[in-house]
């Protein structure tokens, strides 16, 4: 069956870094374009980052841009999800996404407070 493990949140300092995992199984990953989402309390689901199946095209929400960098390993049917100078308002549950199926991982926390 399919599954999205994401590995990778935390609590960091506003201005520190995180780099989440969603390691993909149960369907071909490297034929799929895959997504980061964020839900934080309160608020609406956002997307935050796309990256195309190959990797060659990516996208971020205007929020994330600079700051944020998407990226995947076909090899290892992983996509990562690199955050730098992280702000409070970047505090939510970070979901993957891939096309196949609609189908969400299970989230992972992200917290940025001093």
């Amino acid at each position: 069956q399919v599954q999205l493990v994401e590995s990778g949140g935390g609590l960091v300092q506003p201005g520190g870094s995180l780099r989440l995992s969603c390691a993909a199984s149960g369907f071909s990953f490297n034929i799929y374009a895959m997504r980061w989402y964020r839900q934080a309390p309160g608020k609406e689901r956002e997307l935050v980052a796309h990256i195309s199946n190959t990797g060659g095209a990516t996208n971020y929400a205007d929020s994330v841009k600079g700051r944020f960098t998407i990226s995947r390993d076909n090899a290892k049917n992983t996509v990562y999800l690199q955050m730098n100078s992280l702000k409070p308002e970047d505090t939510a549950v970070y979901y993957c996404y891939t096309f196949y199926n609609k189908y969400w991982g299970q989230g992972t926390q992200v917290t940025v407070s001093s």
